[in-house]
């Protein structure tokens, strides 16, 4: 079994299948900690996959980022290199590097620039260091694959992060409450959307080229790569 560390529940049921078991931590990094916790003497091996922000100007939402490591504050976790190479060999086009996980989210234009120059990270998220830390403490084989779900250089709304409860559902209500109180994030409002939906269908298209096992160690070789 392989465990799928995802923020949002949407996530969880585009990557569930045989074989996985997928576990939204709802942006709530002691949640996610015990669900992975839970289930690792079960587990083969742990993937952080999902939605990511881009911290590296060069990538668009769609794109895909493999990680070579992961950083963790003042650590970096690595990844088991051979799943990363299969993980390359399935999501042509993919960008292989740094991955940050951080226990909040980056919404600003400027603290991603800041992040990138100080780490030269592409991609950011809130999964990716707790399944690190889980993966370690358990000694099992660990990878990241994330698709850029907002770009490096706009700023994220308030109702973005309003609207994710700690369940990894979404709060259609408290995102609207945020717009009552400034209506002027629609437009931006809208266009996380956009980028949302277009990194969700890549996260499908995705899951299908890696197969049921996600290209871990679960499965021999080349197994569940199409």
């Amino acid at each position: 079994m392989i465990l799928a560390a995802t923020g949002l529940l949407r996530e969880g049921r585009i990557l569930a299948g045989q074989g996985i078991r997928p576990l939204a931590g709802g942006g709530d990094p002691a949640r996610l900690l015990a669900l992975l916790d839970r289930w690792a003497r079960e587990a083969d091996g742990i993937i952080s996959i999902g939605l990511c922000g881009a911290l590296s100007p060069r990538l668009r939402p769609g794109d895909w980022v493999v990680a070579e490591a992961v950083l963790d504050g003042d650590e970096r976790h690595a990844v088991d290199g051979p799943w990363a190479s299969r993980l390359m060999e399935a999501l042509p086009g993919a960008a292989q590097g740094m991955q940050v996980g951080q226990d909040g989210m980056l919404t600003d234009a400027a603290g991603k620039a800041a992040l990138h120059q100080a780490t030269g990270a592409l991609g950011v998220d809130m999964e990716s260091h707790v399944a690190a830390r889980v993966a370690l403490r358990h000694d099992l084989p660990f990878a990241v694959a994330r698709v850029v779900s907002d770009d490096a250089g706009h700023d994220l709304p308030p109702a973005a992060e309003a609207g994710m409860r700690r369940d990894g559902g979404m709060d259609l209500a408290a995102v609207l409450r945020s717009l009552a109180r400034d209506p002027r994030q629609l437009p931006a409002l809208i266009r996380t959307g956009w980028h949302a939906e277009r990194a969700f269908r890549e996260l499908l298209r995705g899951h299908h080229r890696l197969g049921p096992g996600l290209a871990g160690p679960a499965g021999a070789g080349d197994a569940g790569l199409v």
